[in-house]
């Protein structure tokens, strides 16, 4: 504990020492959108007569440091907006301030605009990292005509999804709990509803979403594969707005406007934010879907609200307080699913006058509670409630960013949860981790390195984790460009998802356990109780063309020991918990093709997943070989008033142990008087000595949609979408029920139509 409490003591003091250059000064802002006043992000922001220049973030903020005294023309430019220009005047020892309005562009122009994108690409490291924008996600025909997180995740390089119903999402070799679901600095331990089309997340309310499926760097940490990082967006600064929508699947609105105004000249403003979202589907399935699953139809039942209330002050700096509360119910003949989420919090964003450091900071709580009935088992009941507490500090050079903060996570696990043998699994257990990380980003020349170093310390193990993570860029050319990053994760949070669940519904959580166990089919003791794995990736970036965009990564993640609960406990003195070890290792390759009317993107995944449990090597049921997405949008109309959209995937089939026989089961509920010969016993399953010796059949599904807007106003709309999801109705396989002899499939082909008012 000594040594960590040097360390942050280390990672602090540079906020003490930060100056600015002497005889020099700079020049910071944000960049806003004339009509809402929401920040603009990945801007390119230029000093001509210095040529010097930077991008803004996710936020809209730029900063441009050590800039030489005098008069400069200030150039901001992105596509779809106005190119910007003002007089500046940087004086010595001095950070200059600007609040920059963009407005639209009024025509789409041919000619090409300087792209943030292109240069933000040859500037930072960005391996293995998806950004995601609404724009993108709006993009995708989506179930029920209306776009979600949830659908686009699924077309990412690297990232499986296992089923339109109750299916989970992993990536690149890892399980669900092992990739960290960020909202606003919230962990979201359930991000996706159980009809698996949509997530809790609401599409208008997105700024932006950073994938990160491997690799990422010191300022993530508590997961061992990927993290998924979501972020909100404020309300409108400047006008009440909104808009409502509904299709056969559910109905959503969102409300949003300002309390005090933002006002160009600057000063403060205050904001806010609502939105919610109510299933329909389970009302209406059998007047409209009849033909799904036959009598069950489509049993899902949820609803969502969200909320944010977010002051701005006149130099940049942020507070922000936002809550959530989401919940959701499946009713299978086979299984009785809900879960509730909630939670909230706060950030800030504090921009000193005389600092190139900024200020960050998030608190936040969130909370989730899952409980299962199974005809044939036991209820399984869990919750989980944390809270998690973070300042970070970021300083700019002209080509250097030096980020740096602590953290501090609680939270508490309740468990209750019967094997197939009938052994009890309880745990009502509290822990706490503190961590503190250094990331240090230099460009030198073409090349650009970005260090860093994590240390977890986990209170309730008693375990402390070093974690130095490392990423590299060099460019070859301005076309193309060679990237690798690795690390060492480590994570102290479990699940109870077990692969032979015929409906995988319930994801059950346990926080690393503190009794004795031991390595794979071994009676050596483990020699930590964490579970860890070491990341390495590689890949190219091209620029084809000016719109064509082709990125090719391999990757290759060590799982050097998993934690699972013993699922083949038969006798008391049996450990509750095993270890595994698991490796994941592939190619993925996407391309995007933008054009004025037109976008394409494809991916390619070639994956190979494998679990050791000491007994045998055997592929884990997401191991999916071939994973194939092709997306394509077309705009027609003199004002892109149309637009068509297409999507189609590919997958291989999913492993699955095979059935070897079937036996009577006899439970002996009355003891030594039970009837063996002539009772009625349940109907036991023998499972091949192979696990996941089998494979499922091929997976794929076409989906369309055609959009049309009507614009009666500059901010009233209508937007209208038929959709169509699985067009030729291709019975992909959801599961099949061994003990009735009887497949079910995934959707059949779904018809929709959905409307939309903005206003």
């Amino acid at each position: 504990m000594k040594n960590f409490l040097y360390t942050v003591v280390l990672i602090l003091l540079p906020v003490l020492l930060t100056a600015q250059t002497e005889g020099k000064g700079s020049i910071r802002g944000n960049i806003f959108n004339k009509e809402t006043a929401q920040e603009v992000g990945f801007a390119t922001v230029r000093l001509e007569e210095a040529n010097m220049g930077t991008i803004s973030d996710v936020n809209g903020f730029f900063t441009i440091t050590d800039v030489s005294t005098g008069q400069y023309t200030l150039v901001i430019s992105l596509t779809g907006f106005e190119t910007y220009r003002s007089q500046v005047e940087i004086k010595k020892g001095e950070i200059l301030y600007q609040n920059i309005y963009v407005q639209e562009s009024g025509q789409n122009l041919d000619e090409i605009i300087i792209s943030g994108k292109k240069e933000q690409a040859r500037s930072e490291v960005q391996i293995s990292k998806l950004s995601v924008t609404p724009k993108q996600i709006r993009s995708l025909p989506s179930a029920g005509g209306q776009a979600d997180i949830a659908q686009y995740l699924t077309v990412l390089p690297g990232v499986i999804f296992t089923g339109d119903q109750g299916g989970q999402l992993y990536i690149r070799g890892g399980s669900p709990v092992q990739n960290r679901i960020l909202l606003d600095g919230m962990t979201i331990y359930n991000p996706f509803h159980s009809i698996g089309f949509f997530s809790v997340f609401e599409t208008e309310l997105i700024r932006n979403v950073d994938v990160l499926t491997g690799g990422f760097n010191a300022d993530y940490g508590g997961r061992i594969s990927a993290i998924v990082d979501v972020k909100t967006r404020e309300g409108n600064r400047k006008r009440l707005s909104g808009l409502v929508s509904a299709s056969p699947f559910q109905a959503k609105a969102l409300i949003e406007g300002p309390v005090v105004p933002l006002k160009e000249e600057g000063g403060s403003s205050i904001s806010f934010v609502l939105t919610g979202k109510q299933a329909l589907i389970n009302d209406l399935d059998d007047k409209l879907y009849s033909h799904v699953n036959d009598s069950v139809g489509i049993p899902f039942d949820y609803r969502d609200v969200y909320g944010k209330l977010s002051l701005l002050t006149g130099n940049g700096s942020k507070l922000n307080f936002f809550g959530f509360k989401y919940d959701d119910g499946v009713n299978y003949p086979i299984a009785d699913f809900m879960w509730e989420s909630g939670g909230g919090g706060m950030d800030f964003t504090l921009i000193p006058t005389n600092s190139n450091t900024i200020v960050g900071g998030t608190f936040t709580y969130s909370k989730y509670d899952s409980r299962i009935e199974e005809a044939d088992r036991l209820p399984r009941e869990s919750g989980i409630s944390g809270y998690f507490g973070g300042l970070n500090f970021t300083s700019f050079g002209r080509n250097t960013e030096f980020n740096y903060g602590i953290e501090l996570t609680g939270f508490r696990t309740t468990f209750e949860y019967y094997n197939p043998k009938g052994f009890p699994f309880d745990q009502n257990e509290n822990t706490t981790e503190i961590s503190g990380y250094i990331r240090w980003k230099r460009k030198f020349g073409n090349l650009v390195i970005e260090p860093g170093f994590r240390l977890q310390y986990y209170q309730s193990l008693n375990n402390t984790s070093p974690e130095p993570r490392l990423g590299m860029k060099y460019n070859i050319s301005n076309n193309l460009r060679f990237k690798a990053a690795g690390g060492l994760y480590s994570q102290n949070l479990l699940s109870t998802i077990n692969e032979r669940d015929v409906v995988n519904l319930f994801v059950g959580f346990l926080s690393g356990p503190e009794e004795t166990f031991y390595k794979p089919n071994s009676t050596e003791r483990v020699d930590h109780k964490l579970q860890k794995a070491i990341h390495g990736v590689a890949g190219f970036e091209i620029d084809v063309t000016r719109n064509f965009d082709l990125n090719i990564e391999g990757y290759y993640k060590d799982f050097t020991q998993l934690i699972a609960l013993n699922r083949n406990k038969e006798l008391p003195q049996d450990p509750d918990y095993t270890t595994e070890t698991g490796k994941a290792y592939g190619l993925d390759v996407s391309l995007k093709i933008e054009a004025k009317r037109a976008y394409l993107w494809g991916s390619y995944s070639l994956g190979f997943v494998t679990r050791n449990d000491g007994e045998q090597e055997y592929p884990p049921v997401f191991d999916r070989r071939h994973n194939l997405n092709l997306v394509a949008t077309y705009q027609l109309g003199r004002k892109s008033e149309w637009e068509f959209g297409a999507r189609w995937n590919f997958g291989s089939g999913f492993p699955f142990t095979q059935t070897q026989g079937f036996f009577t089961n006899y439970n002996f509920d009355d003891g030594i008087d039970t009837d063996v010969y002539g009772g009625n016993g349940d109907l036991g399953i023998i499972y091949s000595d192979v696990r996941n010796g089998g494979r499922l059949p091929y997976y794929h599904r076409l989906d369309l949609s055609v959009k049309r807007v009507f614009r009666f106003s500059k901010y009233t709309n209508l937007e209208i979408t038929a959709s169509c999801t699985n067009v030729y109705d291709r019975p992909n396989i959801f599961y099949f029920d061994r003990v009735r002899f009887t497949r079910v499939d995934q959707l059949p082909i779904l018809p929709s139509l959905s409307m939309t008012f903005q206003f």
